[in-house]
Order: structure tokens, then sequence, then C-alpha cells
């Protein structure tokens, strides 16, 4: 180069090329076969893969799993203030004059040998209970919906952070070469068709590199979109574009040493695989009637929950690491009633069909299952309570998930909540406990999954977070 050409804009654009050369080494020590990360697992794994059933909007734990009988005798009656005991309420009930309690109108049996405690509307879920572990005493800060379901994919509760399939693209690598490691998909309940929207961002890479944020799948046209080639486009003219583009990216590459670059042509790669790869894993045409009839009618239908549980059984098969369901439309501040029946209709028989048909097949030994929203909702109602209809608030303080194989302890039910379904008694579990927790059965200490930004090592569980030992097998 011509030293008069050496500018200071020049030479700090060399200097910045070393260090981004430096991070691209470091992200390439990862293991060639997988691409994880190198001392990933910390030791060993009962999961392979994680199916994350996120119902958005927040289920209502005590019309679904948290059996409260005692409420029958004190319906309408005013919750004491013993029991609130000066909580964050949100605007929307902050003003009322008063707080009757709704006891559930759906009656509870238990079920299997565990004796699992679970409501009417989940009469599916019933038939497998003795494959559920129900954490009863969940708990978060979040007590609006954004925040709440960003600190769920996140660990943090502002924007900006890997998601939890993230994450683990990042330690664990893929499986699969031809398909994603963290895939993505969105159905929307009947019960609230108006629910609150997701942002996109809720499966992001963050700061980590792009190639490790979520992939899409889409119900209608191409499953990820520019997936066919245009008319008149060839495979091998195909092949060679992305050979051609692949070489111009590395010469930049080269030159500047940025990861994303790097990215750049790792996706160009993984797009031009997924074209043979995607209409394969999207092709049900050979699934038997009996798994149809398992899953579901909605199971035929593109998009539905049920469609995308079938879809998720099928990524498992095939390696994918991280697979997230979005369901949405539990918020119910009002009518809640006649809101929960159809979302209950529909994801209790595909839940159940997923759990069952996994294990059927000898994958839920290896793959964990998580069910649950971003916080519960209130024993108190919302507006107006009458004797078949109420409506509940958002309540952070306890709520209900639960976890299926992946060497989680089946048929137990972890945590108490008191007789009011409004605080903790026993055994309370963080979000950043479960994330620590679902890192565990894949094998990883979550205080050893970090990434360096900014000068500070990030984590998922951010500073905080345990493993509930007591749920792991």
């Amino acid at each position: 180069m011509n030293p008069n050409l050496l500018t200071r804009r020049y030479f700090f654009g060399k200097t910045a090329a070393g260090l981004g050369t430096a991070a691209l080494a470091s992200l390439l020590q990862a293991d060639e076969s997988t691409g994880a990360m190198p001392g990933i697992p910390n030791f060993p794994a009962t999961a392979k893969r994680v199916i994350y059933l996120f119902q958005s909007g927040a289920p209502s734990q005590m019309d679904l799993f948290d059996h409260k009988p005692k409420l029958r005798d004190i319906a309408k009656s005013e919750l004491p203030e013993s029991i609130r005991s000066g909580q964050r309420l949100t605007g929307m009930t902050s003003g009322q004059a008063s707080f009757p309690v709704a006891p559930s109108i759906f009656p509870f049996q238990q079920h299997g040998n565990s004796g699992a405690w679970i409501s009417s509307l989940m009469p599916n879920l019933a038939k497998v209970a003795d494959d559920l572990c129900f954490v009863k005493s969940m708990y978060t800060e979040a007590i609006n919906h954004d925040p709440g379901v960003t600190f769920f994919q996140t660990g943090f509760q502002i924007a900006g952070r890997p998601s939890i399939g993230s994450w683990l693209a990042y330690g664990l690598g893929s499986e699969n070469k031809d398909l994603p490691a963290f895939v993505v998909m969105i159905s929307q309940g009947s019960g609230n068709p108006n629910d609150q929207p997701l942002a996109e961002r809720q499966w992001g890479s963050g700061f980590l590199p792009s190639k490790y944020q979520g992939v899409k799948f889409r119900s209608l046209g191409d499953p990820v979109l520019y997936l066919s080639d245009p008319e008149g486009f060839t495979q091998p003219k195909r092949r060679r574009f992305i050979d051609d583009l692949a070489r111009l990216n590395q010469f930049e590459l080269d030159e500047f040493g940025d990861p994303e670059i790097a990215t750049r042509i790792a996706q160009y790669e993984m797009a031009y695989k997924m074209q043979s790869s995607v209409p394969e894993l999207t092709d049900l045409s050979k699934e038997s009637a009996h798994t149809f009839d398992l899953y579901g009618p909605d199971a035929r239908k593109p998009g539905t929950f049920a469609a995308n549980c079938l879809l998720a059984r099928r990524m498992a098969e095939r390696g994918v690491r991280f697979i997230q369901l979005f369901h949405r439309g539990w918020d119910q501040h009002n009518e809640l009633p006649k809101q929960i029946q159809g979302q209950a209709r529909d994801t209790d028989q595909a839940s159940a069909a997923l759990v069952q048909d996994l294990k059927e097949r000898g994958l839920l030994k290896d793959t964990l299952v998580v069910w649950g929203g971003e916080f519960g909702r209130t024993v108190y109602c919302q507006g107006k309570l009458t004797a078949d209809n109420y409506g509940r608030d958002h309540h952070p303080r306890c709520f209900t998930m639960w976890l299926a194989g992946g060497g989680i302890k089946p048929g137990i039910s972890f945590g108490e909540t008191d007789d009011y379904c409004y605080n903790i008694v026993k055994d309370p579990v963080h979000v950043h406990d479960l994330h620590a927790t679902i890192l565990r059965t894949l094998g990883i200490d979550h205080t050893k999954l970090t990434y360096k930004f900014q000068g500070r090592n990030f984590r998922l569980t951010d500073v905080a977070g345990n493993a509930v030992k007591s749920i792991l097998g």
C-alpha cells in the first residue's frame, strides 16, 4: 500500500480487524463435528435437545393445575390484606375498590399413580400425568407481558440479550448440519385472537453472532423466507452462486476479521442446505393416520399449535437443538371461563400427544419438554364477578409450569402455594433457577456458559440462579 494512503481511519480499521480476528478465532475453536464450545457439556447430559411450549399471555394456574378447593368456601369474599401484603398490582386493577376471590368453576380430579391434580380443561394431559413434573412455585419480578416474556426468553427484562435458544446454539451447536440449531414456530390461540403480540427479538441472538438467532418457520408459503429459487434458477446455478458469494465474503473476512462476515458465509450455506432439508422436514404426507389421530384434527392444519407440535417431534428426530413453540391467547382479563376453554382445546391434546409420541419413539428420555407462560393470574377477579364469569389480572408471585423427559423426575409436583394461590409457601423457583435447571439437563453448568461483551462475561442466568436438583432424575 502507498504509505501516503495510510490514513488514521485505515490504521484504526486494521486495528479493529485484528481484534475481530481474535474474536473469530475464539468462536472457531468450537467442536467441528457439532459446533459445541470447548469444554461444553461440562458433565454428562440427560437431554440432547429442548422443546419449549411457551404459552404467551400467562395461563391461569388455579384454573389448570393448582387446585385450591378452599376457595369455594370463601368465594366473593375480599382478598385479605394479610395475603396481599401491599404487593405490586398492575394499573388494570390497582384502582379497583374491591378484590373479590374468584374460585375456578372447573372441577379438578387426581390422575395417575402420582395423584396429580389436573383441571377438567386438560383431559389429555391428565392421561400422561405420570410423565409430567409440575412446578407450582414459579415466580418472576416481571408484571407486564413484554418484560415478562423477555425475562423468560433471555434471563433479563430489558431487550438486547440473547435468547435461551441462541445460548444453546452457541454453547452446544447442532446435531444436524442441514437444519438450524434453533427453530421457532408461532400459533394463535382461539381463546383470545387479539392477544399480546410477540416481538421477533424474543428469539434473537442479542450480542451473540447472528448465526445463533432463531429461524422462524412460517405456515404459509415457503416455511422459511426465500427458500425456493426464482423461476428458471437451477440448483447448479444456486450452488455456483453460493460458492462465488462465499469467496467474495471470504476476501472481506480475511481483510477485516469481522465475525459477522463469517456468520454471513455460514448462513448462506445453511440456506442452501435447507432447500433440501426443510421440504422433507415439513412434508407430513408419510405420517400415519394414527399419528394424526393422536395429535388431533388440527394437526392437519398448518400453523396450528397441533401441527407445530407434530413438526417439533419431527425436528427432534432430526437433531434440532432448541425448538420453541409460542402459542398466543392466554391473556384473560375478562371472560376467562370462555376464553380458557378455547386455549385448552388448542393445546391439551397436542401437548399430551407430543409427550406420548416422543415416549413411544424412545425420544422422551433425551428430549426435555417445557410448558408454561411468563407469569400467572390473580385469585381475585378483575372487573365484575358473577357465578359463571370472571377475569384475572397478571400475577408474578406464583404460577405453575410443567416439564417432561430429558432427565426430569416424572410424576411429581414440586413447590406449594398458599390457600389463595397468591404466595409461595414452599420451594420457590425463580426464572433463573428454571434456566439453570434446563441447562443442567443438557450437561451445562449455567455459570460457565458465558460470552464476553463490553468488558463483562454475560450468561443466561445473569448473576443468579441454581439448578433445582430435587426435580432432576
